[in-house]
């Protein structure tokens, strides 16, 4: 998920976290009561290139994750994550990094500060009846911004990066924040609540603008 603007407190903060951000292996300091942070060994972190509108394996469904996959996420989670904030976004879905993968990484700074939680296999196990509407972007849909409505509260439940069973609610940003990224783990983009209409307006701009970047 697109982040529209960045103060410059965060800005700070992130450049902090992206030179502490490294290997998810032995050590691993608690990073709130839903996920943790990688103390710090190393100063850089891969970033991935993010995969953009129509590219089609955007559309697909991803794969849960199983015991097996364990490295194959203490690898990944680091750069997904060095990739949202460098971005910058609020969230990120391996499948816009082109990694079919039930995996998820966020970061609302809720207190002006990283907060960085990695969800792996996430599902809704409730949402509220109340629906709210808030304004979204979208990393894979760059400068395109549209109000989405969606239930104003989710609860999700998901593995942390220990394997252990966990489960986060949340409201706001939080809330959309989480469904957005869960859509992406099953091909849905946030154009595919709007309107027809309002859809292929964004999708036809946002051909213009990539079209016209590329001539520059």
């Amino acid at each position: 998920m697109a982040s529209s603007s960045e103060s410059e407190a965060s800005c700070r903060a992130r450049s902090a976290l992206l030179d502490s951000i490294l290997d998810f292996g032995p050590g691993v300091a608690r990073g709130g009561a839903q996920g943790y942070i990688p103390r710090p060994t190393m100063t850089e972190t891969e970033t991935l290139p993010i995969l953009l509108v129509p590219d089609k394996r955007l559309r697909l469904k991803a794969r849960p994750l199983g015991a097996a996959d364990g490295d194959a996420i203490r690898a990944l989670a680091p750069k997904m994550l060095a990739t949202m904030y460098a971005a910058p976004g609020i969230g990120l879905a391996a499948p816009q990094i082109g990694e079919g993968l039930r995996l998820i990484v966020l970061d609302i700074q809720p207190k002006e500060k990283p907060e960085p939680l990695v969800l792996v296999n996430p599902e809704i196990i409730a949402e509220s009846a109340e629906r709210a509407t808030r304004e979204e972007g979208c990393l894979s849909l760059p400068g395109q911004y549209a109000d989405v409505t969606r239930p104003a509260r989710v609860k999700v439940r998901y593995l942390d990066l220990t394997g252990a069973k966990r489960e986060i609610e949340g409201d706001g940003l939080l809330s959309a924040c989480l469904q957005h990224e869960i859509d992406h783990l099953d091909g849905v983009l946030f154009v595919d609540h709007l309107s027809t209409l309002k859809r292929n307006m964004i999708l036809r701009k946002l051909a213009k603008d990539l079209k016209s970047q590329q001539r520059e």
